[in-house]
């Protein structure tokens, strides 16, 4: 019997039933693709995350990587547009204390929407996870208002809203000096700050009037001004990340710094709890 070609049915193989002709295969596509897209944002240079740098950025979605001091801290995505999400974030950073967006850089990739259906921010995150140059995926910096449920809750020391919490000395856009409702004032205050105002309701503020001396207040003299007008048992609360009203005083929250009450600021020392791995919000689509 000639034994020509033989070698072609040679078992290379084995399986775990002890056969020689199959065996399971395991391809990782998604490592793959998650390799080439950092691999290409690591070619490409920085921009200043500023507003010059975006009006240039087309209306696609994409993956971003941010830069402080020329570190790499954080890579995101936009299920939608790349300005509108690393303008979100320019504005976050600017009302910020320890932080300036003179420090801060950006990079991004567009990709195609079918791809966006692969998360392709978690696998740059994957891709990077274990290597500590992500330090911003990991403490809080992409979360949006984490919701009353939250408001108590004591951050850890590396969250980033305690390494950089909300700055109360930045002025009010779109105020205007003169008579107002308190509602209106509120809601002036909610979209002209850069970072959370949440309150609750109350049908006196439609009808309460206020006169405000200047357009040029700073949040902190503002809230001093509407917690003067709000019933008494009524507080403004500045947590490390935000601010709430509600009318729950003298209610204390364990991550606050400052508390306005009847017209006065009452400045505290808010806890922390060591460093270490932060609960963070699954991604969201940008707005």
């Amino acid at each position: 019997m000639s034994t020509k070609g033989v070698g072609l049915m040679t078992p290379v193989v084995g399986s775990d039933d002890g056969t020689q002709y199959h065996k399971d295969f395991t391809l990782s596509i998604t490592q793959a693709l998650g390799d080439q897209l950092a691999k290409a944002l690591e070619k490409l240079g920085r921009a200043p995350l500023d507003d010059d740098s975006i009006k240039l950025l087309k209306e696609k979605p994409g993956v971003y990587q941010l830069y402080l001091n020329g570190k790499f801290v954080y890579v995101g995505k936009a299920d939608k547009s790349l300005p509108v999400r690393l303008r979100n974030h320019l504005d976050k950073i600017s009302g910020r204390r320890n932080i300036s967006l003179d420090e801060m850089a950006f990079s991004c990739l567009y990709v195609a929407e079918d791809f966006s259906a692969l998360a392709p921010e978690q696998l740059l995150i994957t891709h990077h996870k274990g290597k500590g140059d992500i330090p911003w995926n990991n403490n809080g910096f992409g979360n949006k208002d984490p919701g009353r449920q939250r408001d108590s809750t004591v951050l850890k020391r590396n969250h980033f809203d305690v390494l950089f919490p909300i700055d109360l000395d930045r002025p009010i856009k779109g105020l205007r000096a003169g008579e107002t409702t308190l509602q209106e004032l509120l809601e002036t205050i909610k979209s002209g700050l850069p970072y959370n105002f949440r309150y609750g309701k109350s049908a006196e503020f439609k009808a309460r009037s206020v006169d405000v001396p200047s357009a040029d207040m700073t949040a902190d003299e503002v809230f001093q001004l509407v917690s003067a007008e709000i019933p008494a048992k009524w507080q403004v609360t500045a947590l490390m990340g935000y601010v709430i009203m509600y009318d729950d005083s003298p209610n204390t929250y364990r991550s606050a710094w400052r508390y306005y009450r009847t017209g006065q600021r009452v400045n505290v020392v808010p806890e922390a709890e060591p460093a270490g791995d932060i609960e963070v919000d699954p991604p969201t689509a940008d707005d």
